[in-house]
Formats: C-alpha cells, structure tokens, sequence
C-alpha cells in the first residue's frame, strides 16, 4: 500500500518544512526586516492550507477505519506528491509558530526564561497527548476542526499579546 510507505517521507517533509523554515526566520530576522505577526500569519496560511488539503484528500473515517472498510470517499483523489506537499506545508507552519513563540517568551520573561521555557513544553505536550488520546475516536474533519480552532484562536492571543509588549516597550523608551 502507498500511504504506508509514505510515512517515513511525511517525516522527511516535514523536517524540510521546519529547517526551511527556521532557517528563513533566522534570516528575516537577523536584519530586522519581518516582524513577528508576520511570521505567525505565514503558519497560519500554511498550517490551513495544509488542513484543507488533507480534508479533500484523505476520507474522512480514514482514523477510525482501514482502507478497506472506508464508508466515506475523499473529495479528491488522494495523490503521493499532495500529501507531501501538506507535510512541508505543516512543518513550515510549525517552524512559524515554534520560532515566534520562543522569541516572544524569551523577551516576556528574561529573567525567568527557564521556567517560562518548561511550562509552555508541559502545555504544548499535555496538549499532544490529549489530541493522540482522541485521534482513535474522531473522524478527521472533526479532528481538523479542532486544530483550526486552535490554530485562530492561538493567532488571535499570539496578536494580542504581541501588541501588549509592543505597547510596553515603546512606554519603557521614555
């Protein structure tokens, strides 16, 4: 079966997506000429383009039943070159977010980095578990719902407190 052999090079594709990624932020950065919001509006587009993608291709039972046994048919026909193209697109979109949230945290809490660092692993992996604890039970447009929920409101507050710092910053420059 293809989609079992794709696997390893899913995982392949998304590392590309993070080290191009991390490595474009590097840049970008480096010479001040991309801010922040502009990096998380990248993920954004990435990580929804990606969910798409995967809600056409991919039957919507395909979590909770073999291939054989699907009841559903994807809107597309699932394609090898697609699906990988969806795990750049999510590692990108992950380098977009990791980047920006280590950046944001390190300058909230300088001082306490440490700690800051070790409670927003202990969220992003309880939030891992919970999300592998429920992938066995949910269809995937329920499963790809939830991720975009996550992923704007995520976005909204990674604005908010983007523009909260923004704001503290240009006081302490008085």
């Amino acid at each position: 079966m293809v989609a079992k052999g794709l696997i390893g090079l899913s995982g392949v594709f998304i590392g590309i997506g993070e080290i191009l990624g991390g490595g474009m932020f590097g840049l970008l950065f480096f010479n001040n000429q991309f801010r922040r919001t502009s990096a998380i509006l990248l993920g954004v587009i990435a990580h929804l383009l990606g969910f798409y993608l995967i809600f056409l291709m991919i039957p919507g039972d395909a979590p909770i039943a073999s291939a054989d046994s699907s009841h559903y048919k994807p809107y597309l026909s699932p394609s090898p070159v697609v699906a990988l193209v969806c795990s750049f697109l999510l590692g990108l979109g992950d380098s977009c977010f990791n980047t920006q949230l280590y950046s944001i945290i390190g300058i909230l809490y300088p001082e306490e980095s440490g700690p800051a660092f070790g409670s927003f692993k202990f969220i992003q992996s309880v939030s891992a578990a919970v999300a592998f604890g429920y992938s066995n039970y949910l269809v995937l447009s329920l499963q790809l719902l939830i991720l975009t929920i996550f992923c704007f409101f995520g976005t909204i507050s990674f604005f908010i407190v983007e523009k909260i710092e923004a704001n503290a910053s240009d006081l302490q420059d008085f």
